[in-house]
């Protein structure tokens, strides 16, 4: 009798610890749960996917194989409640950083997670290195938790994906009208192209990775693509065709700035030349107008100006030879 009494008050110990003290539980400020019901999580009436914002960043095709429902998210708090036959997913949604070389399924792959490598469009293999930052999406957390088995794998592999498709086709973006090209770098080489337009690079990956929220349940905050790196080879091959490019630049350069500085003393030549005869000519101008008044004066005035002159000059002259008629 003993024995059953102790048996039947340890099976009460036991089932107040395990399905009463057990059942209370707390959501941290970083995390976000999800309730399930006998292994079914709790909906919100019927939205889903396909009829939330992150709907929009899906095709019509794609609305239809990714068209989760939407489960109701227990928010920071807490102490909760849930019964024995309840189970409750907690979820961190604080924003994580990954390499983007890295595997979650192989560590041995992309050279240990170092580097990532693609193929150019003129068939260069080359090294990629970067960051990626991401975060839980909080409005589909029944993708990152049921939709798929292993979330940052299938985004991983999405990403990587999306990416070397992007360095197979990439042709830098041509200058618009009356826009100054950078002449410090060759351009037509797809590696020296993406080199030059990272920022676009990792913009067009942004864009075309906004759908990872609404196919895995995973937003991509950031893709921070910061290094391309060509085989040894195809580096110094392409550091020769810089610096001789670089120095015809810089011939051009300064041909194109010893002919502008010819042109502005020709300019500034004509320009005194032009004042300097219209010094030479002003004053006979005025000695014309003067001898046409003096002719207008009368007929004897040009005669007595004439010898006023000739006296005058004779007042500063030593000799005088007077031709013999």
């Amino acid at each position: 009798m003993d024995v059953l009494l102790g048996m039947l008050i340890g099976f009460g110990a036991w089932f107040f610890v395990r399905y009463v003290l057990a059942a209370f539980y707390t959501v941290d400020q970083n995390e976000r749960a999800v309730k399930t019901i006998f292994g079914r999580a709790e909906r919100v009436g019927n939205a889903t996917t396909a009829n939330s914002p992150l709907g929009e960043t899906l095709s019509e095709e794609h609305k239809q194989r990714y068209n989760y429902p939407q489960v109701r998210v227990i928010q920071p708090g807490g102490p909760y409640f849930k019964w024995p036959w309840e189970r409750v997913y907690k979820v961190s949604i604080a924003t994580q950083t990954i390499n983007m070389a890295q595997d979650p399924d192989d560590p041995n792959a992309n050279n240990s997670g170092t580097l990532l490598e693609a193929v150019t469009k003129d068939q260069l293999n080359t090294g990629l290195t970067g960051q990626i930052r991401y975060r839980v999406a909080e409005n589909n957390l029944y993708a990152y938790l049921f939709g798929v088995k292993r979330p940052i794998s299938h985004v991983m592999g999405y990403f990587v994906s999306v990416l070397r498709e992007r360095i197979a086709s990439f042709e830098a973006p041509r200058p618009q009208e009356g826009e100054a090209t950078e002449s410090s770098i060759v351009t037509g080489v797809s590696i020296n192209d993406l080199r030059k337009n990272l920022r676009d690079l990792n913009e067009h990956m942004e864009r075309e990775c906004a759908s990872s929220a609404a196919r895995y349940g995973i937003i991509l905050d950031a893709s921070l693509i910061t290094g391309i790196d060509p085989p040894a080879e195809v580096e110094s091959a392409l550091a020769a065709i810089n610096t001789a490019h670089n120095q015809v630049s810089s011939d051009i350069s300064l041909a194109q700035a010893a002919a502008d500085q010819k042109i502005v003393q020709s300019k500034r030549a004509v320009e005194i030349e032009t004042l300097n005869a219209q010094a030479e000519v002003e004053p006979l101008i005025a000695l014309a107008e003067q001898l046409k008044a003096l002719c207008n004066s009368g007929p004897d005035a040009l005669q007595i100006y004439l010898r006023n002159v000739r006296l005058k000059l004779y007042a500063h002259a030593e000799q005088i030879i007077k031709e013999v008629q």
